[in-house]
């Protein structure tokens, strides 16, 4: 580790020491999709030390972004995401490796990623046949797969919570993965934690605006807001942390 390195996790290696710091500096991690959640996941990762770091996302800065996305501001609207959150992402390490990857995960360029030779996998994608996919994916490799199920349509943080894909309840993302499995026929190939809360509200009103220039179509719009998609993402980075430490024994 460079002295610069150690200048700015000083703090982070009196709690964690250096073996810890120096095997968050060499694992490799990638986060698919880098909105509400991932863009908050992927700071707090290289805050905590995490230096290799590849950030996935097809999507540009929209207005409707700014009141969750972290790198969304009146001025990055129109640029891509990922773009935009490497050059913050360096502001805070400048010697971290950061990679930025505009591009859908889907069938046609899963296999472009290479993500069995990643440490840790975060899954924060919104498409039910990527996520799906995804986690099938990851589950056959050795990497760690770590999930955002739905952040949309909460308001209560302290509902937010971890458990087994399997032992999720509440959420219905996480219902409607489960059925796809089953009525697929295929499955994880192992177990996986999620990040979930079992809070559904309501729309308050119907969305009736245009769709946004560089905005993926979605059916519905539903309402988020940022203490709860940020929480999401710093819940997601914590278990990667946790993992690292728990395997150089602290």
């Amino acid at each position: 580790m460079t002295d610069h390195y150690c200048a700015i996790f000083q703090r982070t290696r009196l709690l964690l020491g250096d073996q810890v710091m120096e095997r968050m500096a060499t694992q490799r991690v990638i986060i698919f999709g880098v909105g509400g959640v991932g863009s908050w996941c992927a700071e707090s990762l290289v805050r905590s030390g995490i230096s290799r770091l590849t950030i996935v996302d097809a999507d540009r800065v929209c207005t409707s972004n700014i009141n969750r996305q972290l790198m969304a501001t009146s001025q990055t609207v129109g640029q891509p995401k990922v773009e935009v959150l490497r050059q913050r992402l360096l502001t805070i390490n400048p010697d971290a490796e950061i990679v930025a990857l505009e591009k859908v995960f889907c069938e046609e360029t899963a296999d472009s990623f290479e993500i069995a030779s990643y440490n840790y996998i975060i899954d924060a994608i919104d498409s039910l046949k990527d996520k799906a996919l995804l986690i099938r994916m990851a589950t056959q490799t050795e990497a760690q797969l770590f999930s955002s199920m739905g952040a949309a349509l909460k308001l209560d943080p302290t509902r937010i919570k971890v458990a087994e894909f399997w032992k999720v309840e509440g959420d219905p993302l996480a219902r409607s993965l489960r059925k796809r499995f089953k009525s697929e026929g295929r499955f994880p190939e192992r177990k996986f934690l999620c990040v979930y809360s079992d809070e559904l509200l309501q729309n308050k009103q119907i969305d009736n605006s245009a769709e946004e220039p560089g905005m993926f179509h979605k059916a519905q719009a539903n309402g988020t807001i940022v203490h709860i998609t940020a929480i999401f993402g710093l819940m997601l980075a914590s278990l990667v942390v946790r993992d690292i430490t728990s395997e150089t024994g602290n």
